[in-house]
């Protein structure tokens, strides 16, 4: 009887685990396994820009998106915030801001490319002025109320 209970409550874990879904992804980068999200507690999808202009980054709902680099065309990319396996955000909290790392892949091949691996770059929002930043050049503005609570 306590063997047929073991076994129950082993294949009520089991099955509870098949069927929880992970909000993160798994990449393979130089830097090893890596775990990535789209969601965190800020509305970051949107344009960013430099300087008000081009170049760009355009991160989409759903990890797609495009990425230019300085005096190059817009390329379409995948992306995601680094996270844990269990998809919570991995960042550093500053006085007025947190810093986060974007991974972003190209999903077309350019000539110029050498590396078609996963790229890193600092993610970072800074409260006091409600903006956000890539790469500390490329800028979006937000606003409180669209932040999740």
């Amino acid at each position: 009887m306590k063997l047929k209970n073991l076994l129950s409550i082993v294949l009520l874990l089991v099955a509870m685990n098949s069927f929880s879904q992970s909000s993160a992804t798994e990449i393979e980068t130089k830097k090893g396994i890596r775990y990535i999200t789209t969601s965190i507690d800020y509305p970051i999808t949107g344009t960013y820009l430099f300087q008000g202009v081009e170049p760009i980054v355009q991160l989409n709902a759903g990890g797609t998106g495009i990425y230019q680099q300085h005096e190059l065309p817009k390329r379409a990319m995948t992306w995601g915030i680094e996270c844990n396996q269990a998809g919570e955000p991995k960042f550093m909290k500053g006085f007025d801001n947190a810093a986060y790392t974007l991974w972003y892949k190209y999903t077309t091949s350019s000539e110029d490319d050498t590396d078609d691996g996963w790229k890193e770059v600092e993610f970072s929002i800074h409260f006091n002025t409600s903006k956000m930043f890539i790469q500390g050049e490329r800028v979006k503005e937000f606003s409180a109320d669209t932040a999740k609570k």
